[in-house]
């Protein structure tokens, strides 16, 4: 049941550091899901070891073999472009190659790991909250990643893994799943990256078939927390509008105002989804208890 107050939820005049008080509540009694973003790899860190925005990424890429210019800051299809000229293979290894180096898991991924959490959604390739949830212990936790079908003679959007890093056949009872929509390099180098593994998907997602069933059951009660997210690109927005889709709500998303694009502007309207607007080290430090007790409320 979402025990969160919905009509605290909705106070459009409440202060923003009174809207993440009540939102760390409902992290604690799983009332809400975390939809974690790359922007959370700056936290404490000014020069993360992973790429943190696509755009970093398509930098990185075209680092190894030359874009043309009116795509070059186009992640997707800067990886459709190396796909096609150098075969899936070689995009695949410069992808591992890329988020090789462990990103360490922050304040906040810690305490996200501890949380008796449903559902946790990681939207970035680099494994952090993975890395999170294994350095707690836990084995009730379940990862599900999205692959790309380029590689798959079977009918599959998914694979599952357990924090061993073993490929499970079905997802068991746990009390969380980790959902990474796009893929992660751990524990087997998996992305969906480029245009053409998208093509599919995109087909399909407005009907749900390839959101795991798991993912639509934990959902369907609760609202979204997206943390470290943009929606600045397409791609981006129609991912969180449909594993949005058919959630109880309510939204919300922790984002400097001031940055916000016309086309995020309207898809956050859209779906109804508050911001918060703080900069997001404070946050994460209030969220994650390690503000001193006279800043937090």
């Amino acid at each position: 049941m979402n025990t969160f107050p919905r009509h605290l939820l909705i106070t459009r005049d409440s202060h923003a550091d009174t809207r993440l008080d009540l939102l760390k509540g409902a992290l604690a009694a799983d009332a809400i899901v975390p939809y974690l973003g790359p922007g959370l790899l700056q936290l404490g860190c000014a020069k993360p070891v992973v790429p943190h925005s696509p755009e970093a990424v398509a930098t990185a890429l075209t680092k190894r073999a030359p874009a043309p210019s009116k795509i070059r800051t186009n992640m997707w299809s800067v990886a459709q472009f190396i796909e096609q000229r150098r075969h899936r293979r070689t995009l695949q290894g410069w992808m591992a190659e890329i988020f090789a180096a462990p990103a360490a898991p922050t304040a906040l991924h810690a305490w996200l790991a501890t949380l008796p959490l449903s559902l946790i959604v990681d939207s970035w390739y680099d494994g952090t909250m993975r890395a999170a949830l294994i350095a707690t212990g836990r084995r009730d936790v379940v990862e599900i990643q999205g692959v790309t079908r380029a590689n798959e003679t079977r009918d599959i959007w998914t694979k599952a893994y357990d924090l061993s890093g073993n490929e499970l056949d079905a997802v068991p009872p746990v009390e969380t799943v980790l959902y990474v929509p796009h893929g992660s390099v751990r524990p087997a180098a998996n992305f969906l990256i480029s245009d053409s593994d998208y093509v599919e998907a995109l087909t399909d997602i407005d009907i749900q078939t390839p959101i795991p069933d798991q993912v639509k059951q934990r959902r369907s009660n609760r609202g979204f927390f997206f943390l470290g997210c943009r929606f600045d690109d397409q791609m981006l927005r129609t991912y969180a509008r449909q594993i949005m889709k058919r959630s109880d709500g309510p939204h919300f998303a922790l984002i400097d105002g001031s940055e916000l694009t016309r086309n995020e502007r309207r898809f956050l309207a859209a779906c109804a989804v508050t911001v918060i607007d703080m900069p997001i080290s404070e946050a994460a430090a209030r969220l994650a208890g390690s503000l001193p007790s006279d800043q937090n409320g």
